[in-house]
């Protein structure tokens, strides 16, 4: 067997080297409206109603709570309430979740991220947590059944 050569290794890990990176600034980025936030741009506004207009409690327009419809999952409902200020989604939580044997585990670790992720994109276009795939999007559709109500 023969050894190879110093100066073709040197040139396969370059080749190498190279390839690799030509990939990587070939990926395009997600669009992650997180991202858009932590890279100092704006939540999108939500357009809620004053409560005058009956359909959200609170104080003044642009403001109120909004309960989105509950939505039935494979493990249970899932409901979510919306707490808007000044047009922006300033609070999420799930008023009801999915309970019972392991469901109640998955949810004490899902409904947190789900809450912060809304808050965060200030709207309905979150991502699902992974391993509680039925209780992500049962959230987001309640979510944005409270985004309907609220008027954005």
């Amino acid at each position: 067997m023969r050894k190879s050569h110093p100066v073709r290794r040197a040139v396969l890990a370059g080749a190498a080297t190279v390839s690799g990176i030509v990939l990587l600034l070939s990926l395009k980025p997600a669009s992650d409206p997180g991202a858009a936030s932590a890279a100092g741009g704006a939540a999108p506004p939500v357009a809620a109603q004053s409560p005058q207009g009956g359909r959200g409690e609170g104080a003044g327009a642009g403001a109120g709570t909004f309960t989105g419809d509950a939505v039935d999952t494979q493990y249970g409902p899932v409901q979510v309430r919306l707490t808007v200020s000044g047009g922006r989604i300033t609070g999420a939580e799930a008023v009801q979740a999915p309970e019972g044997g392991r469901s109640t585990q998955v949810t004490a670790d899902a409904v947190p991220k789900l809450n912060q992720a809304a808050v965060t994109a200030g709207g309905a276009d979150i991502d699902a947590v992974s391993g509680a795939t039925y209780t992500s999007a049962g959230y987001k559709q309640s979510l944005q059944s409270a985004l309907d109500k609220a008027g954005g």
